[in-house]
């Protein structure tokens, strides 16, 4: 098994969030504002025009297209400047321009040092594009940061926002090094926000172990996966001992099935308030990020509560 990662502190100093304006971004900015309140952290928002789409139209719909974005983040900043959303919260509202969006959004991350982006889902069943298209999941696949998507399904207002005491936090895991390496984050935020954390590992419905025979009965095959599930749940508790203490008693789950299925319903199943997960590092980006049936995006694109993702 890889080495679980030293603790971190989970202090955020800048949160970003990238957004394209639109109705879908309502929920991940209210989500992002909450965080930067709560951590008093510096608030960035970030909108990049890019000039491929203005090919054909030439340079001056170029920028009258920037000018139009110039003017809904002023009439943005001006709405949550008079509702108090942004009092005492030392903020900057970015508009860029670009032939390559994503490269210029890494410059923004970079430059503002962000600990966090925000980004939302509209969470089309066809494609289940991200709220940036291609873009976010450029952000959502590449950002070396932590990034919390918020989709369609996720609570429309932050926990934050609230008075009622945090749900539960599920962590999911596979044992891998992408797993590990978010878990000292999933256990910084349990401990921050007093909340209990929950692992989830899923196994597959039938185990298969060494000399097994498919002349293998029902019964046989429930007695295998109570043996799994003892293992796993030694696992779980033995990597959750190694990354130090929790302030609240964990909960260790296995279930058996497809993973992202299983990781929403046990999410549902708690009602909770964070879903934590690792992401591995690829040299296939582009294309692991349009597989629909890759785990961490099935889940960002279906789960009721935001998605905390952290790359190895």
């Amino acid at each position: 098994m890889p080495d679980v990662a030293p603790a971190v502190d989970t202090a955020l100093k800048s949160v970003l969030i990238a957004t394209d304006f639109s109705k879908a971004s309502d929920k991940p900015l209210r989500h992002a504002l909450a965080i930067a309140r709560h951590y008093r952290a510096n608030f960035y928002l970030a909108h990049i025009v890019s000039s491929l789409g203005y090919t054909i139209a030439g340079p001056e719909a170029y920028r009258l297209a920037g000018e139009a974005a110039a003017r809904d983040a002023m009439q943005l900043e001006r709405e949550l400047v008079e509702s108090g959303s942004l009092a005492g919260m030392p903020h900057e509202f970015i508009i860029r321009q670009g032939a390559n969006i994503w490269e210029e959004l890494k410059l923004v991350i970079q430059q503002k040092e962000a600990d966090l982006i925000a980004i939302g889902t509209h969470g089309r069943r066809s494609f289940g594009k991200l709220l940036l298209g291609s873009v976010a999941e450029q952000i959502f696949r590449r950002a070396h940061c932590p990034v919390l998507t918020v989709g369609p399904g996720s609570y429309q207002h932050s926990p934050l926002e609230n008075i009622r005491p945090f749900r539960p936090f599920l962590f999911a895991t596979d044992f891998g090094e992408a797993s590990l390496h978010a878990l000292p984050r999933a256990i910084s935020f349990a401990n921050h926000f007093g909340t209990k954390l929950v692992f989830l590992h899923v196994a597959p419905i039938a185990p298969i172990p060494e000399g097994f025979h498919w002349s293998k009965t029902t019964t046989d095959v429930r007695q295998m996966q109570e043996e799994v599930r003892r293992g796993v749940l030694r696992k779980l508790e033995e990597i959750a001992s190694r990354n130090g203490a929790l302030n609240a008693e964990p909960e260790f789950r296995v279930e058996f099935g497809a993973s992202s299925k299983m990781i929403l319903h046990a999410a549902g199943a708690l009602g909770a308030d964070l879903i934590v997960m690792g992401l591995n590092r690829s040299r296939l980006i582009d294309t692991a990020s349009h597989m629909p049936w890759a785990t961490a995006y099935e889940v960002v694109r279906g789960a009721v509560c935001p998605v905390l993702t952290v790359r190895s």
